[in-house]
């Protein structure tokens, strides 16, 4: 860990408070229970090790997917993503995807990013390959489907920092969308993982 990553994970406790005090909206939800029009389960990802995985492969288990970086300031969440995965892995699939879209924060390669993972927070939950979250051409597909209303149904909301989650049901339906103040650790994203 660099001594920013260090100085980072020390003072993330005050960089959550302070997000919460000003983000305008910590979460939405479906809560018109309103379903996707292209089926989550269709996509895939790559796993940063090169291995593809089918979202097929996780029906019938919730999934939180959230955009990560190693220079952010609520880096910290890693400890807290895997808590929430080893608590509730028979229901929950985390999957963490790396991106360098918000000031540079997430500038290793996939093999940096695994092993600062592992050496730091030992991560076992599944981290994708790094890619871009935000919208435009370059957008990760599974970011692409996230954030557009007329794929999920109801969201157009992509990442607003490095951090944020989304909540896709067992059938695949996207739940909601909590804003990187919000912990994974959160009552209401541990009252919907549980449902």
């Amino acid at each position: 860990m660099t001594p920013r990553q260090k100085f980072l994970k020390w003072i993330y406790p005050l960089f959550t408070a302070m997000r919460k005090l000003t983000a305008k909206k910590s979460h939405l939800l479906n809560s018109s229970k309103k379903q996707p029009a292209v089926s989550f389960h269709s996509l895939s990802f790559q796993r940063n090790d090169g291995q593809s995985i089918s979202f097929e492969q996780l029906k019938g288990k919730k999934v939180l997917i959230v955009n990560t970086a190693s220079d952010c300031g609520f880096t910290g969440q890693y400890a807290e993503l895997q808590k929430l995965y080893q608590d509730e892995n028979n229901v929950l699939e985390v999957i963490g995807f790396p991106a360098n879209d918000f000031k540079q924060q997430e500038k290793g390669n996939d093999e940096e990013i695994a092993q600062f993972c592992s050496l730091n927070y030992n991560v076992t939950f599944s981290i994708a390959k790094k890619s871009s979250v935000i919208k435009g051409p370059q957008q990760n597909p599974v970011f692409r489907w996230l954030s557009d209303h007329n794929m999920n149904g109801w969201n157009d909301l992509a990442p607003t920092w490095n951090f944020s989650k989304y909540l896709i049901s067992e059938d695949g339906m996207l739940l909601g969308y909590f804003d990187p103040a919000v912990s994974p650790l959160d009552a209401e994203v541990l009252r919907m993982v549980k449902e």
